[in-house]
């Protein structure tokens, strides 16, 4: 995925990042264990990624269709604070988040994959979609990342939100 001068002027204004679960921070297949325990898996370096843009002022929030004890769990992890499960109004969740940040749609980043997502990433100032989403999401995204959802992809567009905001050498500064 490459930072042309629109998506880097456009991703130069994200205030609020907000991404679906299944297909986005998840790999998007559902497991149920003997127990009928629904489990799910998230790519660490995701989480990494989302760390980095709340180090830098950047709010994080998930909209997800589903209700997940797992999602709950993980948002908590990452101290991501709007947390919005059991919408499949996906857009309205957004506007209504966006309203009460104080922020235009143009200030928000939306990351999903499938036709829930669809209007989010179409209306967002920033909308992204995923190489193994619905191809309805991928023609209405700003970009589409190089990696799949639950395996890097959230990690790429935090690295361009962070490029793009001038943050990244700091970001990376702190491990060396």
């Amino acid at each position: 995925m490459q930072l042309t001068d629109s998506i880097k002027q456009k991703a130069e204004k994200i205030k609020l990042f907000a991404m679906d679960v299944d297909g986005i921070l998840s790999d998007g297949k559902i497991i149920y264990n003997s127990y009928d325990v629904e489990t799910k898996a998230f790519f660490v370096q995701d989480g990494v990624g989302i760390k980095a843009l709340q180090s830098f002022g950047i709010e994080i929030a998930i909209i997800t269709g589903r209700t997940s004890p797992m999602v709950e769990r993980r948002a908590r992890e990452l101290g991501i604070t709007h947390l919005i499960q059991g919408r499949d109004d996906k857009f309205t969740a957004l506007q209504a988040l966006a309203d009460t940040l104080g922020l235009s749609l143009h200030e928000c980043a939306y990351m999903g994959d499938d036709l829930p997502d669809l209007k989010a990433v179409r209306e967002a100032g920033l909308g992204i979609s995923v190489p193994n989403g619905c191809r309805e999401t991928q023609a209405v995204a700003d970009i589409v990342t190089d990696k799949t959802g639950g395996n890097g992809a959230v990690r790429e567009v935090c690295d361009l939100i962070l490029h793009a905001q001038g943050h990244y050498d700091a970001f990376i500064a702190q491990f060396e």
